[in-house]
């Protein structure tokens, strides 16, 4: 555990933690590089994509998103920190289109339609790290999520993509993505080695009846996790996600 790791998974919550951990830490990469997960999101991306990164933090994800062709590029942050690291950097490498804005992703700052990529990895998951039950998440992390993920509706263009990269088990993911306040469909797929993180393609205006079929408790499966190959990730934050096989 290293200097950048909190006591408590509450830390992430606090954008104090945040603005001292950019201030510190470089570069780091939550649930792996782009390039694990690269074959999946690329058929969704084209050189007239505009793309919406939520949570960019110190993440070198835009800028492999550029070098796929993708031009239009925002990137949004809580921390006033890692939003001037990030656009320092950005300029350092000649990468002066992408936009680096700092703004909550609980408000986003935005007309309605104007993306056609929504993306965010493990930004969201810092909303359940007090979540309670996993079953039954307090209604102040639901609040929080749901304002999140309408403002992502909201911004999408018609027939627009939001991925989640995320730890969350589509048992506890797709009832949330599935509210009714929604248009899209709800599609996920896997990546990693002996611990696989979840990727969710949610695409607007393409639900169908299949999305509103409740999920029994029972269809759960449990995770194994090994430390090998969680070894790169907060402490904080395998405590979360070993919290939720309870």
């Amino acid at each position: 555990m290293d200097h950048t790791t909190p006591s408590t998974a509450l830390a992430y919550l606090n954008p104090r933690y945040w603005d001292q951990r950019f201030s510190e830490e470089e570069q780091y990469e939550w649930f792996k590089d782009y390039s694990h997960f690269r074959h999946l999101i690329h058929s969704h991306l084209t050189p007239n994509s505009s793309v919406l990164e939520l949570g960019c933090g110190n993440s070198q994800m835009c800028e492999e998103l550029h070098k796929d062709g993708a031009i239009d590029i925002t990137c949004i942050d809580l921390s006033h920190v890692a939003v001037d690291n990030m656009q320092r950097r950005l300029l350092s490498r000649g990468l002066n289109d992408i936009k680096v804005l700092q703004a909550d992703m609980l408000e986003l700052p935005f007309g309605d339609e104007c993306f056609d990529l929504v993306i965010e990895k493990g930004t969201m998951d810092v909303l359940f790290v007090d979540s309670g039950d996993p079953w039954n998440p307090k209604p102040e992390t639901i609040s929080k999520v749901m304002a999140t993920l309408k403002g992502v509706h909201r911004v999408l263009k018609a027939n627009g993509i939001f991925i989640s990269i995320t730890f969350g088990q589509p048992h506890f993911r797709r009832p949330i993505f599935n509210a009714p306040d929604f248009s899209w469909s709800v599609e996920w797929t896997t990546f990693g080695e002996t611990f696989h993180y979840f990727v969710y393609v949610l695409k607007k205006g393409q639900r169908s009846s299949y999305e509103d079929i409740p999920i029994k408790r029972s269809e759960a499966p449990r995770i194994n996790l090994v430390h090998e190959e969680l070894e790169s990730e907060d402490f904080a934050f395998l405590i979360n996600v070993d919290e939720l096989n309870s």
